[in-house]
């Protein structure tokens, strides 16, 4: 190929290339969302046996987490959308298995339960209740259908989320926007510390 028809074809294979970039920087982001949210909901369920006595650490991780789950539910929601409206870079990387696929929509929905519950009751306070039961029966069908989630991604979230960061990786497989996706992931925690910090007086009720 001549310098010319190089210099014509670059530009236009150029932005081919960035949208397939799009593809696996979306994957990243989910990926090491996904990471962060594993330490996270861990911390969580440690505070769960010991709710009597660890009822302050319960409500302020689980305010912490609304903004990170927020984003990973965008991430994989963008994700969604781009492949059920035909994009070809999604269509070509193609579905989840149909098992997630099927789970998706149960995990969503006790998700949105879970933590919705759990800000009524921050808002309403003690004794409430029907939100207690509400908020505990999410949590049982969350916990099943999150753990089948886990699963089903738990072999390739540790390569994707730590991806940005190897060196031993070839140079075809370094992404631009690494630093982008980090302050994403950063920002989205920050915001979740600063929300749990600002609304924590309304825990004390509970106390």
């Amino acid at each position: 190929m001549s310098e010319t028809e190089a210099g014509v074809l670059g530009p236009r294979a150029r932005p081919a290339a960035r949208v397939r970039d799009g593809v696996a920087a979306n994957a990243r982001l989910t990926a090491a969302l996904a990471a962060a949210l594993l330490v996270l909901l861990a911390a969580e369920g440690v505070t769960i046996p010991f709710i009597g006595r660890l009822i302050g650490p319960h409500i302020f991780i689980g305010v912490l987490l609304i903004p990170p789950v927020a984003l990973k539910m965008a991430s994989t929601g963008y994700r969604f959308a781009r492949y059920y409206t035909d994009d070809g870079p999604y269509l070509a990387k193609g579905p989840p298995p149909l098992v997630l696929r099927v789970l998706a929509p149960g995990v969503v929905l006790t998700t949105l339960a879970l933590f919705g519950t759990g800000i009524a009751l921050l808002i309403a306070g003690p004794p409430s209740g029907t939100l207690i039961f509400a908020h505990k029966s999410s949590f049982v069908a969350w916990v099943a259908l999150m753990t089948l989630h886990v699963l089903g991604h738990l072999l390739e979230v540790p390569r994707l989320a730590t991806a940005d960061w190897r060196r031993d990786l070839p140079r075809e497989a370094r992404l631009a926007g690494a630093g982008a996706r980090a302050l994403a992931l950063t920002a989205a925690i920050g915001a979740g510390l600063a929300l749990a910090l600002l609304t924590f007086s309304m825990a004390r009720p509970w106390f």
